[in-house]
């Protein structure tokens, strides 16, 4: 049995306050980049999370203090999450909507959703430039309150997070398939 089945419905149902929170910071930081001086989103869209250049570092930090985060005790995998969302964010933008919708609208084959919906760790951290790219070159933006959660919440080692991590995985997974199959018919 899966720590999915274990916990009650009400569970894994997103903390409203944290939801918004999230949102709002998520929200801010689109904003920010949108707005940003070119120099600052060329950075941020050549962004390497894992081999950060000054100028791309001094980029971001403007930019999630700017969304109102306070990166000054965060750890490095913090940062790098932080990070990768930035640099997906000015590199394909930012839609509100269905993230597996998105997905299928880009043409997006199944091996590549699956891929990314059950891999962790560094090949997850791997997988996402490459779908940004993929998502830019059909022009789809994302929505980067569910991307945004996904990245952060990936690895994480508290059991509450994972279940809704997982229910986020399967929920953009029934939109993903969904999605295709309205297309096929």
């Amino acid at each position: 049995m899966s720590a999915l089945e274990n916990l009650p419905a009400e569970s894994l149902r997103t903390d409203e306050a944290e939801n918004m929170e999230s949102e709002g910071v998520i929200g801010k930081l689109a904003g920010w980049i949108d707005r940003a001086d070119p120099g600052s989103r060329a950075a941020l869209s050549r962004l390497d999370p894992d081999a950060m250049r000054p100028h791309q570092m001094a980029a971001l930090s403007r930019a999630l203090i700017g969304a109102g985060l306070s990166p000054e005790n965060w750890h490095p995998a913090t940062w790098k999450q932080w990070a990768l969302i930035a640099h997906g964010m000015a590199l394909a933008g930012h839609r509100k909507g269905s993230l597996g919708n998105q997905f299928a609208e880009a043409g997006v084959s199944e091996a590549r959703v699956t891929k990314l919906l059950v891999s962790r760790g560094d090949a997850f951290l791997q997988i996402v430039p490459r779908l940004l790219r993929l998502l830019v070159s059909k022009q789809v933006r994302p929505n980067w309150y569910a991307f945004g959660a996904l990245i952060r919440h990936n690895d994480s080692e508290d059991s509450h997070e994972q279940a809704k991590v997982e229910a986020l995985r399967l929920h953009i997974a029934g939109q993903y398939f969904s999605a295709l199959s309205r297309k096929a018919t």
